[in-house]
């Protein structure tokens, strides 16, 4: 670290947290705002009720300061400060990326997010896990170590390492020991690390569970949630100041090989001895540099590929897509340098503090949540885009829409007129208007009588009126839909949710109700199902679905004359309570886009952005 006179050229990164009850968050965006702006610092600020998450980038003499005067606020006793000294970001691509030529202070309403599930409640920050100095992670991987108060050995066998990170991270850098088994729980984002633990508990239960994650902060909210599992799962140890604290205390790597991915513009650091364990994606040589940013064409997540395999017009497709079943060869339409930058707007960012590196130039476009649209019987994709513009239209920054026509064509069907009411038409009697002239309809579920394939569109006579009941007969075609949508999610996706409406939405319920068995290859966040009913299936009468969900229905009043509101209120509680939300509306067999319903819909959204 520079001293002295060197503090006021030299550049530095300064990261920190702090979970506290926060008295009063308007006051501490405003400090922040003056203070970072005033010191000329760029980077993340995120403020929650109960703490912050801090990493900026500045003149070291100025991020000194800034610790200074945090360290007069009681609110930050304790706080480990993480500075380092670094080099003046030469790629202006990778700092714009990482948000380093700017300052962003927002509100949020998790420091990290650790649940895919926003509606669920947290564990309690007070119940994380044992804090362990480096030196004395270090002397348990050395030892296999003394844990308990009472120093009682364990044998190293009851003792697992788990990594805290993504998977991207682990790549290129990790912690290795002989004789202590490592998980990798192999995820693309933090909020998925929940759902792995849930899968995987069998590999906590009754061990001595050491953590470790980037500074120390993801492993905080994790450790709660594995302790928040029961009395087998108490012995839960974390890294304290994660691995840059452990890499400055041992410079020369320790039990940790490779290097630190870092969220800033530095990529990564090493150690002194600058191990290399990533490998390329396409030719398999060592290779760990992501300054190239190369995403998978899929999920978007960072991947290796030296300099040699990079190619222009070539997408990649990551590891885990490949065990997912997608193409890993390559691809036409060139994306692999696009930058997607997430970056929520809020009241709180700031765009106007930019370094000298920057050039002036501010590259910020708000995130989308991707939503698969699937439309009712007898519609299509079409058809279901003009019925659903106002909803798109209100959303438009929220929310990208992709529609899709399902897989089951039907026939057209009309009712022969008598001569009596031709008489002054067109159109003659029992002669339906020419096929060409109108646009194919499709279903997600059939019935019985209708299952085979069909060779042409054609017109059929309906044989009643038209029966409000018929839903109930359309239960065939399932697993066909299933094994269609799972090839929509490979070529069009990923998608945050799916949006269903009336079968559209009996066929969101089903696909979510098979959670486990379609995992990877049809993920999703959320469900939001719009006048929907229960299909008649195992997995809704004898099992509650955990999908977050958004139901919206007419009332017993709302005129809905297609499907009853109890059939819809039916669908709901097939839905676990405590992360579904009900809106009931008086506007029949359709979406209200107008207030309140609309301002309710956006609320839901808002917490996966």
């Amino acid at each position: 670290m520079a001293n002295g006179e060197d503090d006021d050229h030299q550049f530095g990164v300064l990261l920190y947290y702090k979970y506290a009850q926060i008295p009063d968050l308007d006051d501490l965006v405003s400090f922040y705002k003056s203070n970072c702006i005033s010191l000329g610092l760029v980077g993340r600020v995120r403020l929650a009720s109960q703490g912050v998450n801090v990493t900026v980038c500045g003149k070291l003499c100025s991020l000194k300061s800034h610790i200074a005067v945090m360290n007069l606020n009681s609110l930050f006793d304790g706080t480990d400060f993480k500075l380092a000294s670094c080099h003046q970001p030469m790629n202006d691509v990778v700092a714009r990326e990482c948000g380093f030529t700017s300052l962003s202070v927002r509100v949020v309403q998790e420091l990290v997010t650790l649940r895919s599930n926003p509606l669920l409640k947290l564990p309690e920050i007070t119940e994380a896990g044992t804090h362990l100095s480096a030196a004395e992670f270090h002397s348990v991987l050395e030892r296999a170590g003394l844990l308990s108060d009472e120093k009682k050995r364990i044998h190293s066998k009851d003792v697992v390492l788990l990594d805290a990170r993504n998977l991207y991270e682990t790549r290129v850098g990790k912690f290795k020991t002989p004789n202590i088994e490592t998980l990798d729980p192999e995820i693309r984002q933090y909020s998925d690390l929940s759902c792995w633990i849930d899968d995987n508990s069998e590999k906590l239960r009754g061990k001595q569970i050491l953590m470790y994650c980037t500074g120390g902060i993801r492993c905080e909210m994790a450790s709660a949630y594995i302790k928040s599992k029961g009395s087998e799962f108490q012995n839960v140890f974390q890294l304290y100041g994660g691995i840059q604290r452990y890499l400055e205390q041992f410079p020369y790597g320790g039990f940790f090989s490779g290097k630190n991915f870092v969220f800033d513009h530095r990529i990564s650091v090493g150690s002194s001895t600058e191990d290399i364990i990533g490998t390329c994606l396409s030719c398999g040589d060592p290779f760990d540099d992501y300054s190239s940013r190369c995403r998978c064409k899929y999920c978007r997540m960072l991947v290796l590929v030296c300099d040699n395999c990079q190619k222009k017009n070539t997408l990649y497709v990551c590891e885990l897509c490949r065990k997912n079943g997608k193409d890993g060869g390559p691809i036409s339409q060139f994306q692999s340098t696009k930058l997607e930058i997430v970056s929520q707007q809020s009241d709180h960012e700031i765009g106007s503090q930019q370094l000298p590196w920057s050039n002036g130039k501010v590259c910020r476009s708000p995130r989308k949540l991707r939503v698969l649209c699937l439309h009712g019987f007898r519609q299509n994709a079409s058809s279901f885009k003009g019925r659903t513009a106002s909803l798109a239209k209100k959303l438009k920054t929220m929310v990208e829409f992709v529609y899709v026509d399902a897989p089951h064509e039907l026939s057209f069907i009309y009712h022969p007129r008598d001569r009596e009411t031709c008489v002054t038409s067109s159109v003659q009697p029992n002669c339906p208007p020419p096929v060409e002239h109108c646009k194919k309809k499709f279903a997600w579920l059939i019935a019985e009588d209708n299952t085979g394939e069909r060779s042409e569109t054609k017109w059929e006579v309906a044989d009643a009126l038209f029966d409000p009941l018929q839903y109930q007969k359309q239960t065939d075609g399932f697993e066909e839909s299933l094994a269609y949508l799972k090839t929509v999610f490979s070529e069009k996706g990923p998608f945050d949710g799916i949006l269903g409406f009336s079968q559209g939405a009996a066929m969101t319920a089903a696909v979510c109700s098979r959670k486990m068995s379609v995992k990877g290859a049809v993920d999703v966040r959320f469900a939001v199902l719009c006048s929907g009913f229960p299909l008649q299936i195992p997995e809704l009468e004898h099992g509650v679905i955990s999908c977050p969900s958004l139901h919206i229905f007419g009332s017993d009043q709302g005129n809905d004359r297609q499907i009853a509101n109890k059939m819809s209120r039916d669908l709901a509680s097939c839905f676990d309570a405590g992360c579904s939300v009900i809106i009931e509306h008086d506007s029949g067999h359709v979406i209200p886009t107008r207030s309140p319903y609309i301002d309710e819909i956006k609320v839901f959204l808002q917490r996966f952005l």
